[in-house]
C-alpha cells in the first residue's frame, strides 16, 4: 500500500491543465531542482515552437500570462483551480457586502459568519504555506478577509510561483524571445504547442492523404477506413492519432498539414493459402484491392516517424473496424505494431 501511494504521488492529476505548484518562501531560493526544471521546460517548449514540433504538454491557459508577466487576478484562479477560485469568489462577494452594508453586523458568507469557517492564513490545501508570519495561528475574521484573499491570490498566481515561471522565462529566452507570443491569445497558444482536433469528411481525408503500394483512394479498405475515421469520436480520435503520428493532435491547419502527408499502403495478409497458393512473388502481385478474409486477423501497423499506415486488406467495414479500434487501444506507448 505505501509502495502504491508513493507510485501515486509521483503523478499530478490536472484536469484543467499543468500550473506551477505554490513554493514556501523558505524553498523558493532552496529547490534548485524544481528551478531547474522548470528552466529545461522553458528551453523545450521554446525549441518546439521554433521547430514546428507538438508536445502532448497540457498547460493551463493561465500558463502563459503568468509567463509573459501579464496581471493576473482573482478570476483567474478559478481557471487553475475551479474550487478554490469559485470559494474565494464567494468570499470576495461577501466582504463587498458586508462593506456596502457600512460593515454593521457580523460577515455572512452563505448565511455564515465568517470567523466560523475556521479559517487561517494558509493556503488551501497547503497548511504548510503560511501567507503570513505566524499564518497557522491567525484566524480569518471580519477585519482581515479582504487581506486573506489577496494573499491565496499571490500565493496562487504571483509570489509563489514567481521563482519557477522567472526560470521559464529564462529557459525559453535561450532559444528566442519570449516577447514573439504577446500577440497570440490563450487558445492560439495551446494550437500552436498542442495541436488542435477537427471533425473529419470522408471526403476531407482523402484529400488530405496519399494511398500508395497497391491502393488508390478508390480501393473498397480505402473507403472504409475513411468512413471509419469519420466516424470516431474525440478519444477515439486522439487514440489513432497518438497511434499513427506519435502526437494525439493535429497540427495547426488540421490533418492536411501534417509533415511528412499521411499516407496508406496496403499490408500483406499473413494467412495465404496452405496448398498451390501464391507464392510470396505472386503475393505481392495478387488483386486485394476489394479486400480478403486472408486478413482478417492481422492487425494494422504504422511508422510514427513517417506518418505511415500500413493496413491490410480487410474482408468488410466491420472487421476493419475492430481491427482498428483493438491497436488504437491496446496498442498504445507499444513498438509492437511498428
Amino acid at each position: 500500500h505505501d509502495q502504491a501511494a508513493a507510485a501515486a504521488a509521483d503523478y499530478v492529476y490536472a484536469p484543467h491543465g499543468l500550473f506551477p505548484a505554490p513554493l514556501v518562501e523558505p524553498k523558493r531560493g532552496s529547490a534548485p531542482a524544481v528551478v531547474e526544471h522548470f528552466r529545461l521546460l522553458g528551453r523545450a517548449v521554446a525549441k518546439a515552437l521554433q521547430d514546428s514540433r507538438l508536445l502532448d504538454l497540457p498547460l493551463n491557459p493561465v500558463f502563459f500570462r503568468a509567463a509573459l508577466g501579464k496581471p493576473l487576478d482573482l478570476f483567474d484562479v478559478g481557471q487553475v483551480d475551479p474550487v478554490l477560485g469559485a470559494s474565494l469568489e464567494r468570499l470576495a462577494a461577501a466582504a463587498a457586502a458586508h462593506a456596502a452594508g457600512g460593515g454593521a453586523g457580523p460577515l455572512l458568507v452563505d448565511g455564515c459568519a465568517v470567523e466560523d469557517l475556521c479559517l487561517s492564513f494558509t493556503l488551501p490545501g497547503d497548511p504548510s504555506y503560511e501567507l503570513c508570519a505566524g499564518g497557522s495561528d491567525v484566524a480569518v475574521d471580519s477585519s482581515n478577509l479582504v487581506r486573506y484573499i489577496r494573499a491565496v491570490v499571490d500565493a496562487s498566481l504571483g509570489a509563489g510561483i514567481q521563482a519557477q515561471m522567472a526560470a521559464f522565462r529564462e529557459g525559453f529566452n535561450e532559444v528566442f524571445s519570449m516577447s514573439a507570443l504577446e500577440v497570440f491569445r490563450d487558445d492560439e497558444m495551446e494550437v500552436l504547442l498542442c495541436g488542435a482536433g477537427e471533425h473529419w469528411t470522408p471526403q476531407q481525408l482523402a484529400d488530405s492523404m496519399k494511398f500508395d503500394h497497391g491502393y488508390t483512394a478508390q480501393s473498397a479498405p480505402v473507403r472504409h477506413l475513411l468512413e471509419i475515421l469519420s466516424e470516431l469520436d474525440t478519444s477515439d480520435q486522439r487514440r489513432f492519432l497518438r497511434f499513427v503520428t506519435g502526437c494525439p493532435r493535429l497540427p495547426p491547419g488540421g490533418i492536411a498539414a501534417l509533415q511528412p502527408r499521411l499516407t496508406v499502403v496496403r499490408k500483406h495478409p499473413s494467412q495465404l493459402p496452405a496448398s498451390d497458393g501464391p507464392t510470396p512473388t505472386s503475393a505481392a502481385s495478387s488483386d486485394w484491392s476489394n479486400g480478403t478474409p486472408l486478413a482478417d486477423g492481422d492487425l494494422p501497423s504504422v511508422m510514427t516517424c513517417a506518418n505511415y499506415i500500413k493496413l491490410p486488406p480487410y474482408s468488410c467495414k466491420d472487421v476493419m473496424r475492430d481491427r482498428i479500434m483493438f491497436a488504437i487501444r491496446e496498442g498504445q506507448g507499444s513498438f509492437d505494431l511498428s
